[in-house]
């Protein structure tokens, strides 16, 4: 195939709610282009973008496509993405490296969700974006209802270029404002009539003329006075006119397709070839180390690894854009993120499932590898001398975390080595093992992002895999003084074991001074704290572990068995095994035996101490909370707060950001499980939220009383 300079070169991302069009459209491009002889459809599972077997079988995209096509001797790359909002990792992936956006609407169903978050998206990492209303020719489409939800979503900025002239059944008519041409295309689509405006439409299209041509002028007052001056403005002076208003978000276009019936699918990719940015002149990734680096023939040879996927028969085959230089085949690169030496040993271009060898890739082009040792998603290949590094995808934050766990025992070490396998393709999706809770616990975007990992380990891995309610990490702690003591002694023969501590624990709090008198049964008790010990907790708060001995009933010696001993308790506590916290310890007195007592003998006597002086000193069970920020529209406020209050959320306050709501409140841990699910189902999708820790608090009694007698039941 031809090989492509950096100004013959445009990136796209095609983006949308799910079941938008965007895999059938696709398909469209890439037979106006040429690349494909026929069409393949969803339903038939031939489409060159959904090629895998669970895409098959779900019937949605799940991983990005990288494809191109070719149009007016230039090439568009194309990043087809997943329409779920479980995946939007590979959107944001995919915006990382494109200059431009499509922003596929399903004109029956008008702005949904997930045209929502993809908005969303382009504004924060400031795209460029074209507005495509598909499925015209749907019963259902209204285009004038469209119309207006997008103008609300993205303002008076977003301006028609094209409008049909019979939307629904039968659709087979555009008028292209920016051209003042009428496009009739023939059954079943493919190459238009080009024909004049019919009169019916004139006066419609002048006005929609005006209005694109004030937007094209706005930001160029030469272009304005020229509008002025002339009542018009030629096509080039349009074009530059929409580049740069495009080029700083003032200008969104709206086209109109059928992308199942291959209407305006030509017009739409020569929009692309003649306004969008070439790759050096869109938003390029940055070069972290502060480096220059120049997107030419020239430059030393750098490349970004965006995407990876493993394929059967195949291994790992690595997508990456060139940044610099050209990448020809045979050329050895160091990845400057690990050091390593890796060598391209051969070079492809992709368009879906069908794979073109090439010799060489120019700056900003798309190029896929195989066999690279070392290389992963954000990792930055370059020459030795050049040792370019450039700002890697930020993944969106896990919404949803279950636990999950072999069926058989014998097959954990597969199951976390298969998730690593499955990490490769998708970093959205974490894995951590909690030692404290003895659960592998997988962070994720939601059910539909699970199902994948049941997917792949059933289907793929065959491993028997469950999942389940992941623990709360739960903290224990003590609410007054309370005193403590305990013998160990035990004869067996020879040398025995001897141990006496006595002790009292107290709550601690950040800046509070030790007590120099307590009462202990009854009788006032002398503290004369002796040597202080302050221990920071990995899981929070403190241990504050004081000697108070006098007259040598214990021997120095023995102090750090006992703290063993209570460190022993502190992480294993005595209410439900969870981590202690926030202690106070005084070690006032005991006894030892000039032969019999060790270290052993103490260690025991301390944790059992310990343990003693707990139960009675009011145990409380605390439990994590968290800040949650829920966003979504106004109508659906009543419905959220009374879930949360409900999960024993307190409602902080709310307010409007960006025009849509936000809600603030403070909520537990253990009532998040699935909120992912629940505020989708009572938003139709069009809510999302943040959870930030803010600390821990004293679970209510009734609850403290359930785990309690679950804690029990399970250790009898």
């Amino acid at each position: 195939m031809k090989v492509y300079n950096t100004n013959e070169i445009r990136n796209i991302t095609l983006m949308g709610n799910a079941g938008c069009g965007k895999t059938t459209l696709a398909e469209a491009m890439l037979f106006e282009g040429g690349i494909i002889k026929r069409r393949g459809e969803i339903n038939s599972k031939n489409t060159i973008s959904d090629n895998f077997e669970i895409e098959h079988e779900f019937g949605n995209s799940i991983f990005s496509s990288i494809l191109y096509t070719e149009y007016n001797d230039k090439k568009i790359n194309i990043i087809d993405t997943p329409g779920m909002d479980d995946f939007k990792g590979a959107t944001i992936a995919a915006m990382h490296v494109t200059g431009s956006a499509v922003l596929v609407i399903n004109t029956p169903n008008g702005i949904e969700a997930g045209t929502e978050s993809c908005a969303k998206n382009t504004r924060e990492l400031g795209k460029p974006l074209i507005v495509l209303f598909n499925h015209m020719d749907s019963e259902k489409a209204n285009f004038e209802q469209a119309l207006e939800e997008t103008k609300n979503l993205l303002g008076a900025n977003a301006t028609v270029v094209q409008y049909p002239v019979n939307p629904g059944i039968g659709f087979n008519g555009i008028i292209d404002v920016l051209k003042m041409k009428y496009y009739k295309y023939p059954v079943n689509g493919g190459k238009p009539e080009i024909l004049d405006i019919p009169k019916e439409e004139e006066e419609k299209a002048k006005k929609l003329y005006g209005q694109l041509v004030e937007a094209a002028a706005v930001n160029d007052e030469k272009l304005m006075e020229l509008y002025f001056d002339k009542g018009f403005l030629s096509e080039d002076e349009m074009r530059q006119g929409m580049r740069e208003g495009m080029s700083n978000r003032s200008f969104f276009p709206i086209f109109c397709t059928s992308g199942k019936q291959n209407i305006g699918i030509g017009r739409l990719m020569e929009f692309i070839t003649n306004i969008t940015p070439t790759p050096d002149q869109a938003i390029e990734l940055k070069e972290i180390n502060g480096k220059e680096v120049k997107m030419e023939d020239d430059a030393p040879t750098s490349l970004f690894v965006f995407k990876a996927s493993i394929e059967p028969h195949v291994g790992e085959v690595v997508y990456f854009k060139v940044m610099s230089g050209i990448v020809r085949e045979g050329q050895d690169l160091i990845n400057t993120n690990n050091g390593n030496k890796e060598r391209i040993s051969q070079l492809f271009v992709s368009a879906g499932k069908n794979r073109t060898k090439v010799t060489e890739i120019h700056p900003g082009d798309f190029g896929a590898t195989v066999k690279l040792k070392e290389t992963k998603i954000n990792n930055t290949l370059s020459d030795k001398d050049a040792e370019y590094s450039f700002a890697p995808i930020i993944f969106p934050k896990y919404r949803h975390t279950v636990a999950m766990k072999a069926v058989n025992q014998s097959d954990e070490e597969k199951v976390s080595e298969m998730f690593q396998k499955l990490r490769i393709e998708d970093p959205s999706y974490t894995v951590e093992y909690s030692k404290e809770l003895k659960q592998m616990l997988v962070h994720c975007q939601g059910e539909y992002h699970i199902n994948v990992l049941k997917w792949y380990y059933k289907n793929i891995f065959n491993l028997d895999i469950e999942f389940e309610k992941p623990k709360i990490p739960y903290r224990e702690t003590i609410t007054k003084i309370s005193p403590g003591e305990y013998r160990h002694k035990k004869q067996s023969g020879g040398a025995g074991q001897f141990g006496e501590v006595h002790l009292v624990i107290e709550p601690y709090t950040e800046g509070s001074e030790p007590k120099t008198m307590v009462n202990i049964k009854g009788k006032e008790q002398k503290l004369s704290v002796r040597s202080t010990q302050e221990y920071p907790l990995k899981w929070g708060g403190k241990l504050i572990f004081h000697n108070c001995i006098v007259g040598g009933s214990i021997d120095t010696r023995f102090l750090p068995a006992i703290l063993k001993g209570i460190m022993e308790k502190m992480e294993e506590g005595p209410l439900t095994g969870s981590y202690a916290r926030d202690i106070r310890v005084y070690v006032y007195d005991g006894k030892m035996h000039p032969v019999d007592s060790n270290e052993i003998s103490f260690r025991i006597a301390g944790r059992n101490a310990f343990s003693q002086a707990f139960k009675e000193a009011g145990p409380k069970i605390l439990e994590p909370v968290y800040k949650l920020e829920v966003f979504a529209p106004s109508d659906k406020l009543g419905d959220i707060m009374s879930d949360l209050q409900g999960r024993r959320g307190l409602i902080l306050g709310m307010d409007s950001k960006k025009g849509v709501e936000k809600l603030t409140a403070k909520v537990p841990l253990k009532e998040m499980f699935k909120y992912t699910t629940t505020l989708s189902s009572i938003t139709q999708g069009r809510g999302s939220f943040n959870l930030t820790y803010e600390g821990y608090e004293k679970v209510p009694q009734e609850i403290q009383d359930e785990l309690l007698a679950a804690y029990h039941e399970k250790e009898e």
